[in-house]
């Protein structure tokens, strides 16, 4: 899910849309508008689920797509090297979610951990 706004509005730490992946606003600068042409800006950031970092320049009226993000907390169910499967605690789903090897053993089954989901990907939410 998506929702539409103009690339002036948007916030350094809000998510927007770039290259149909969701991305975390890292850095805006807007530069002032000149004898012939609108103002533009720089977005810097990076991709929520791949974490590559990406730049575009856009006039600052032009529009982009904002992800609807979601923070949730799925209990986890079993532990299978770094899958980890997940029922989410509200409508009971059951998923599965990889893990980085580092955080494997902090999984422990009946542990609730909380959890990002935007167009249909899924990741631990853990920093």
């Amino acid at each position: 899910m998506k929702e539409q706004t103009e690339i002036g509005k948007l916030r350094e730490g809000r998510y927007v849309i770039i290259e149909d992946e969701p991305c975390k606003i890292l850095g805006i600068s807007i530069s002032k508008p000149g004898k012939h042409g609108a103002a533009k800006a720089r977005i810097d950031v990076a991709g929520i689920f791949d974490g590559v970092k990406r730049s575009i320049v856009q006039p600052v009226s032009a529009r982009a797509y904002i992800p609807i993000v979601e923070r949730k907390t799925g209990q986890v169910i079993t532990v299978s090297g770094t899958t980890v499967t997940l029922m989410d605690m509200k409508d009971f789903t059951n998923f599965d979610i990889d893990v980085p090897e580092d955080r494997v053993s902090e999984m422990e089954i009946g542990s609730e951990i909380p959890y990002i989901e935007s167009m249909g990907k899924r990741k631990l939410d853990i920093n």
